[in-house]
């Protein structure tokens, strides 16, 4: 929802035929066969045409029916099906066959590769038609459910663990140093104002933040797949505190949120069961082979937390001062010694999750054999092929991405897998994940300032809403909409212009005037310095911007003034149509009037409309009070329509409990249901 309804907010200025990079560009049929072209360029956009839309008019359609769709997603049980998440995940492919640069950030591709797995994930039928086994199990629970969850902690585990090692393989010096996060706050794309007071810390917290960092991206991540659950839950709460970190202290829109949904699969029934009278059960005697099988677990469990507290004391030279109260530490390995560890490493994590998923499908195996009844049996031997397979297939997909992080072990992969890989990549069925790979801005960090002018002798600065500018204005929260231009002014302050084409199309649509693009600049067009007026001038600075320092009252960063980021130009200035024609900007096709007085156009142009006074995190954020309001309702009306439901009191009927002997028994198998899908006195989730 939140993915879809930032990008709805920007498609105009952003895609339009006078936005940044017009979508139509990008699909223009080349003489191929109908489903040829829909399988080589993969969008749902082909078909605007026969809408009466064009390609951005189709996007904004996509994008209102992607936030639509997961709303109700979020609020209506029966559209937690497979068929809406398949449909959002065509939608957010369709977007990113046309979105160019603006839509190439590793969390577009993670949310299609997690959309995809929600597929899978999505039961086929709604939850209240599941009955509970006696045994406090699901009855109604299919043998194939646990497969798509094991995918899901496969993913979170290819994330974690290759942004951890990409940090160490890309040779950084701030992230061998130990000292990425003294600079990491103020240099990031949209640090928030909790990243100025976080990047005043004292330098020795900051690296023993980034020893913390480096263990659990890379030391804990194997453990998602320990049959110890207490180890699970630990690896589970250390990733949630990392994320819940990042998110205080950076606008990295929905990623960390995606990432946080993504743990949840390292999470069981048990530990989020909430049942009546569960606190006050008599705990049974254990026979003798648990109470030793618990004991050697336990050993084990300390074994391995002792393990991880000796490497990382002993690879990152730990320290304690006492008489400074301080923690030193420093790196005690060698590039060489981590890339020899890395190769003999690699191709045992394949293995783990081999052996993990041959486990789980045996499981899967065992649990088809329990299945009661031939009808029932063979609909859940299809399901179980069917999934098992996928899963399977998906598993070896991902393996190639995976492997990117080692070379040696990327050659050594089943060639099977790579042509599986090769057919369907541009699916985004998997990718490869490394993020924070280098620490940028390590002498400050760099930043475009855009300048235009009547005369060419007076500037005024272009104020961006969201990036860095005014010294005196505050770093922004906007979490967790993405505003996708400021993202890529970051990238572009990084090198040249011309390693940024799509900067010549910014500053040609600022000089026309576009109001599209001035709104993606200050979405109120009366607080753009050149609203009455397009500027005759534009150009560009680069700056070095720095925190303030504490006691510097109303400053919130410091700057100095570097060298030009983009020379002075006009309309029909000969380097700007150079650097148009250099980068292919040139619209030698002018769009046609297409669809302007359709209903579904003007249906679109009236919402657009209707939605363009509210600020973009504004409308996010209200989306999620509805959300949380509507449930909120739901919840407490639940009771009252259990009690006044017909069939709830007939379902009651049905499975009145007989009279038992033990009250206490008794008692418990008699407490009102929490929830009018039950159809018993407890309802336990899926296992995830």
């Amino acid at each position: 929802m939140f993915a879809f309804a930032s990008l709805y907010t920007q498609i105009p200025g952003l895609y339009g035929p006078e936005g940044i990079l017009p979508a139509r560009r990008m699909l223009r049929p080349q003489g191929k066969g109908r489903w040829q072209q829909l399988w080589e360029t993969p969008t749902l956009l082909w078909e605007a045409p026969r809408l009466g839309l064009d390609t951005a008019q189709g996007l904004e359609l996509l994008s209102l029916l992607g936030a639509l769709l997961a709303l109700g997603a979020l609020l209506l049980s029966p559209l937690r099906h497979p068929a809406v998440f398949l449909l959002l995940w065509a939608a957010y492919l369709s977007a990113c066959q046309v979105g160019q640069v603006f839509l190439y950030f590793q969390w577009d591709s993670l949310l299609l590769e997690t959309g995809f797995l929600a597929v899978l994930v999505a039961p086929l039928r709604p939850a209240f038609h599941r009955k509970q086994a006696p045994q406090g199990g699901q009855a109604g629970a299919l043998p194939h459910e646990g497969l798509p969850f094991w995918l899901v902690r496969w993913l979170l585990f290819r994330l974690m663990f290759a942004s951890g090692v990409v940090k160490l393989t890309s040779r950084c010096p701030a992230w061998w140093g130990l000292t990425a996060l003294t600079y990491h706050y103020e240099t990031q794309c949209l640090p928030t104002p909790a990243a100025w007071f976080a990047h005043h810390l004292p330098v020795w917290l900051h690296k023993l933040s980034v020893v913390a960092t480096f263990l659990i991206e890379i030391a804990v991540p194997p453990l998602f797949f320990a049959p110890i659950r207490r180890l699970r839950l630990a690896a589970f709460y250390s990733q949630v505190l990392l994320q819940v970190l990042i998110i205080i202290t950076g606008n990295y829109n929905f990623f960390n949120l995606m990432t946080l949904v993504l743990t949840t699969a390292l999470l069981d029934d048990q530990h989020l069961a909430a049942e009546p009278g569960h606190s006050s059960r008599k705990k049974t005697a254990m026979s003798r082979p648990k109470a030793l099988l618990a004991t050697l677990s336990l050993l084990l469990e300390l074994a391995i937390y002792g393990f991880l507290a000796y490497g990382t004391v002993h690879y990152f030279g730990l320290e304690v001062d006492w008489q400074q109260r301080t923690v030193h530490s420093r790196t005690t390995f060698t590039f060489h010694q981590f890339s020899q560890w890395l190769k003999t490493l690699t191709l045992p994590t394949v293995w783990l999750g081999v052996a993990s998923l041959a486990w789980e499908l045996l499981s899967a195996l065992w649990r088809w054999t329990q299945v009661r009844g031939w009808l029932r049996k063979l609909s859940a031997a299809v399901q179980l092929s069917l999934v098992g397979t996928a899963t399977v297939a998906l598993f070896l997909i991902s393996l190639v991405p995976y492997s990117y992080v080692e070379p040696g072990t990327h050659g050594r992969l089943w060639t099977g897998a790579h042509r599986l890989f090769g057919t369907v990549e541009h699916l985004q069925l998997a990718n490869s994940y490394g993020l924070f790979r280098r620490m940028t801005g390590l002498g400050g960090r760099p930043e475009v300032v855009l300048e235009g002018s009547y005369d060419g002798h007076h500037w005024t600065e272009i104020e961006f809403m969201y990036k860095p500018g005014n010294l005196s204005r505050p770093p922004p929260v906007v979490v967790p909409h993405q505003p996708r231009l400021d993202w890529q002014m970051w990238f572009a302050a990084l090198g040249p212009h011309t390693h940024s084409p799509w900067f010549t199309s910014l500053v040609l649509r600022l000089l026309q005037g576009k109001e599209p693009v001035i709104r993606l600049v200050q979405s109120q067009v009366a607080r753009y310095p050149f609203h009455k007026q397009p500027p005759t001038y534009l150009r560009a600075q680069r700056y070095k911007y720095w925190f303030s320092q504490p006691g510097e009252q109303g400053q919130w960063w410091r700057r100095q003034w570097v060298e030009e980021f983009f020379p002075p130009v006009s309309l029909g200035d000969p380097v700007l149509e150079t650097l148009l024609r250099q980068f292919g900007l040139q619209d030698k096709n002018p769009p046609r009037a297409r669809g302007a007085n359709s209903t579904l156009a003007q249906a679109l142009h009236w919402t657009r409309t209707q939605l363009s006074p509210l600020e973009a995190p504004s409308l996010l954020w209200g989306l999620l009070m509805a959300v949380g309001a509507v449930r909120v309702v739901q919840a407490l009306l639940a009771p009252w329509s259990l009690r006044s439901s017909p069939s709830a009191v007939a379902i009651g009927q049905k499975h009145r409990p007989a009279p038992q002997k033990d009250s206490g028994a008794t008692s418990e198998q008699a407490t009102p249901a929490p929830s009018p899908c039950s159809s018993s006195s407890r309802t336990t989730r899926r296992k995830k």
